[in-house]
């Protein structure tokens, strides 16, 4: 297990992608909050300021933030987008979840 977060290619292709959008130089911001239907669930914004205690990941070209208590639940984790017919989502390969809901957006440890 890595102690870092990886980035599929995907991912970083929609980051890049929403980034331009918005025309700024956002950070992509990864978060873990308590609730979803299995305990912990993710969530994924852009941002404009980097936190004093943000873990700042660079990966390509894209800057993503994690706060330092998501950073603990997402060690060795992989970032993915995927598109199919439920629609598009990012969505987190967490070695460190024990379980995890039918759509991937919580986990439990």
């Amino acid at each position: 297990m890595t102690n870092k977060i990886e980035f599929t290619k995907s991912a970083i292709n929609e980051i890049e992608r929403i980034t331009a959008i918005k025309g700024s130089n956002n950070y992509f911001r990864i978060t873990v909050k308590g609730g979803g239907c299995s305990g912990f669930q993710y969530g994924f914004t852009f941002d404009d300021e980097q936190a004093e205690d943000d873990a700042l990941i660079g990966h390509q070209g894209v800057r993503v933030l994690v706060d330092s208590l998501s950073y603990g639940y997402l060690v060795g984790s992989v970032l993915d987008y995927k598109e199919g017919l439920e629609g598009s989502r990012f969505a987190v390969s967490n070695p460190g979840a024990s379980t995890t809901c039918g759509c991937g957006s919580s986990f439990a440890i």
